[in-house]
């Protein structure tokens, strides 16, 4: 039996002229929804990432920028929400939902998620679309079951809103939630992981430990944050242009975008073309990155001329941000254990127009680590990802218990490595896209037990939210003797 939001692994059809192996994959789909399912579909056998799936098949096909945000907004929503919609599918099911074929439990994930999520598209429609697709992927042994189990679950989400969760409450966006016309969760009164855990769709391991933690209202908000798509930001490249110059480009570009009061040098981007295609990318004017962090760079504040080690590198953004800082004066070693995404570094840095950065390849065992001292060291470590679950769809399906002591073990390690790297009066920022404590302020707190020549200069942990990443960052400067 697969878990809540687990995809599970395809089956051959017993009819192989009606499976969907036989359907024309390599054509151009027809629209949106055929090209969400198909992405889905594929997603369950190959498990690659999704927005690495997404970023090729956009540039495979050419897809326009209004039906790529749809798309994405389709795949990412069902990947995120599979708990909740495996539930809401399940009480309209008169037999378990994993006896169904997996592309049909795709199929109707797909249009569950259209009608429980996206209020611009009518019921009447979300579930046409559906039915129309199956017949056009010769699906048409679905299409009665499909047009059935989809209008239940039309008539089981209400347009009425509520304020509180509630057994019948499906969560929208944070503070905002669909009524049902059942009760499909666990009472949040008497189990609040369980609520939580299938009506915002997280696995309920984590749950337990975020509500151990949080109080009712702290926990409802990071859960919504966990599932809101998250806005994009671009940050500009000062030795190039200005914020207020790269918007009036974007303009008449016919791309909008608005100043971000909290960072003075980034742009909120809010519609528009595909990124790369935006005015000044290719010529190095910005780089698409979220405002927790782009805190990193600021905070670690490298000077010109610094020898500084960025540790755990790829793809390069900050890299490229610290280098901006500096103007381009001084060295950057950028190192990474894959040396595939270390091509990516040198590609950022060229398009940026740094020649600071130098990339280099270490090993996992901490084997061809370069010598010191540095100056500054940026240790952006390997971490649980809890704090960017938003952007990270699957991430939340793939983490383990376990895995959170395996990383504890790993960030220690390394940032030993890097500590005795760093030169005495230097400064090292130690950042993580995690909200867990262990791999945060306990992971800082007993790495400065051991270390006398360690002193803690600031620290920041951000909680998930509609606006932002998750994250910690800490300082740590290494006393002289």
């Amino acid at each position: 039996m697969n878990r809540p939001g687990d995809f599970p692994r395809p089956r051959r059809s017993t009819d192989e002229d009606d499976s969907p192996r036989s359907a024309p994959l390599a054509l151009r789909p027809q629209n949106a929804l055929e090209f969400a399912f198909r992405q889905l579909d594929e997603y369950r056998t190959t498990q690659l990432w999704v927005q690495d799936r997404l970023h090729a098949a956009f540039t495979r096909f050419n897809w326009p920028g209004p039906q790529r945000g749809l798309v994405t907004e389709l795949v990412c929503g069902v990947v995120r929400r599979q708990a909740t919609l495996d539930v809401l599918l399940q009480s309209v099911l008169n037999r378990p939902l994993e006896s169904l074929e997996p592309s049909l439990q795709t199929l109707l994930s797909v249009g569950a998620y259209q009608l429980a999520f996206l209020d611009h598209v009518p019921d009447y429609a979300a579930v046409n679309e559906v039915v129309e697709l199956t017949k056009s992927l010769n699906f048409h042994r679905w299409t009665k079951f499909a047009n059935g189990v989809l209008r239940s679950i039309g008539r089981l989400c209400t347009e009425e809103r509520r304020e509180a969760p509630a057994a019948n409450a499906l969560p929208l966006i944070a503070g905002q939630y669909r009524r049902l016309t059942e009760s499909v969760f666990p009472n949040p009164t008497t189990d609040r992981a369980g609520y939580v855990a299938l009506a915002f769709s997280l696995p309920r391991w984590l749950m337990e430990r975020w509500a151990a933690r949080f109080s009712d209202a702290d926990l409802y908000a990071i859960a919504a944050a966990s599932n809101t798509a998250p806005q994009t930001y671009l940050r500009v490249n000062r030795r190039r242009t200005t914020p207020a110059a790269l918007a009036e480009r974007f303009a008449a570009a016919g791309a909008r975008v608005e100043l971000v009061a909290e960072h003075p040098d980034a742009l909120r981007y809010l519609e528009g073309p595909a990124i790369p295609q935006l005015p000044g990318f290719a010529d190095g004017d910005f780089t698409p990155q979220d405002l927790t962090a782009m805190r990193a760079a600021v905070r670690l504040a490298p000077s010109a001329g610094d020898r500084v080690w960025d540790v755990c590198a790829a793809p390069g953004t900050k890299t490229t941000h610290l280098a901006e800082l500096m103007d381009d004066h001084g060295e950057i070693v950028a190192t990474d254990v894959d040396f595939e995404r270390l091509t990516r570094i040198d590609e950022n840095a060229k398009r940026l127009g740094l020649t600071s950065i130098h990339g280099k390849f270490i090993k996992t065992d901490g084997t061809l680590l370069p010598d010191g001292p540095f100056d500054a060291i940026l240790l952006d470590v390997p971490c649980s990802n809890t704090g960017v679950l938003h952007r990270r769809p699957e991430a939340r399906w793939r983490l383990q218990p376990r895995d959170i002591d395996d990383l504890v073990q790993q960030q220690a390690n390394l940032l030993s490595d890097a500590w005795s790297r760093l030169r005495p009066g230097g400064r090292l920022l130690y950042s993580t896209c995690s909200i867990e404590p262990e791999e945060n302020a306990e992971r800082v707190t007993r790495f400065v037990a051991l270390h006398a020549d360690a002193k803690v200069l600031e620290t920041e942990q951000k909680w998930p939210s509609p606006t932002g990443d998750g994250g910690y960052q800490a300082v740590l400067v290494r006393m002289e003797r």
